[in-house]
């Protein structure tokens, strides 16, 4: 795609621009990377897996950026801090923040542990505001930046037997509302991008779909889709668009904003 876009003469919309993704070894993270190298951005990506993080950065520079990866469990602040001062370290700056990191666990009520309870507050709600409030100073002293957080459509409806998960991302959407409002005038824009249910490789590791071989694969993602609006799943691909929208100067006049790519699923 880089090169695409450089053949063609097309001016890239990240030229210059220096943005950390967190939870960017794989799924949204990882796409939304890769999109915003082919559009000109310098990137740092943090994540758990070493190994995956490394070999991200080796494909990341193929569109002639510089890439960088910085371990990291957003759960913890020594990690937050870490990542973000590498960010200043090897880039110099951060135009964009990408609050990706979160995972979903399931349960209601009465069967949702405190132990899991506080997982999911703490990297899907904490580390947001954590990572946010780290990068804001930095955001202040070079006169403007984005931050672009990743709730779900989850965050703006109902949900069964997701209540903490539903609950932190409804805490995202909130906490989006209110720091816009805080750095509007500081020319910091801060909006959320609520994707629905979006195919994930992961999806496969923690057993969502029972299939051995690609065929079959196929059919259960189609099976497991028949009850959304447009009979399928999204793409991480399709949710990074979205991102690179909120991030870019398309969106220039939108702050606060939820941006929900969800096929339709919360239209019913």
């Amino acid at each position: 795609m880089n090169g695409l876009l450089q053949a063609s003469g097309i001016p890239r919309k990240l030229s210059g621009k220096v943005a950390l993704i967190t939870g960017g070894t794989s799924g949204i993270g990882a796409a939304t990377a890769d999109l915003f190298a082919a559009e000109g951005a310098d990137v740092v990506i943090t994540g758990r897996r070493a190994g995956l993080g490394q070999e991200k950065v080796e494909a990341l520079c193929k569109y002639g950026v510089q890439a960088a990866y910085v371990q990291a469990d957003h759960t913890r602040l020594e990690d937050c801090e870490h990542a973000i001062t590498e960010t200043i370290r090897l880039l110099g700056r951060i135009d964009i923040l990408f609050n990706n990191a979160g995972i979903v666990m399931e349960g209601n009520a009465e069967n949702t542990s405190e132990e899991d309870w506080d997982s999911v507050m703490n990297l899907n709600v904490t580390a947001v505001w954590r990572m946010s409030r780290l990068a804001l100073p930095y955001m202040r002293a070079q006169g403007g930046g984005v931050i672009v957080n990743n709730a779900s459509d989850w965050g703006m409806v109902g949900a069964e037997n997701a209540l903490a998960y539903a609950v932190s991302k409804a805490a995202v959407v909130q906490m989006t509302r209110c720091m816009a409002l805080d750095l509007a005038a500081g020319n910091i824009r801060v909006n959320a991008v609520c994707p629905g249910d979006t195919f994930v490789l992961r999806w496969l590791e923690k057993g969502y779909f029972e299939a051995s071989d690609p065929v079959t694969l196929e059919q259960a993602k189609v099976d497991a889709a028949a009850g959304l609006p447009m009979k399928r799943f999204g793409q991480p691909e399709e949710i990074a668009h979205a991102v690179l929208f909120l991030a870019s100067t398309d969106s220039s006049f939108m702050t606060g904003q939820t941006l929900v790519v969800d096929g339709g699923n919360t239209a019913r």
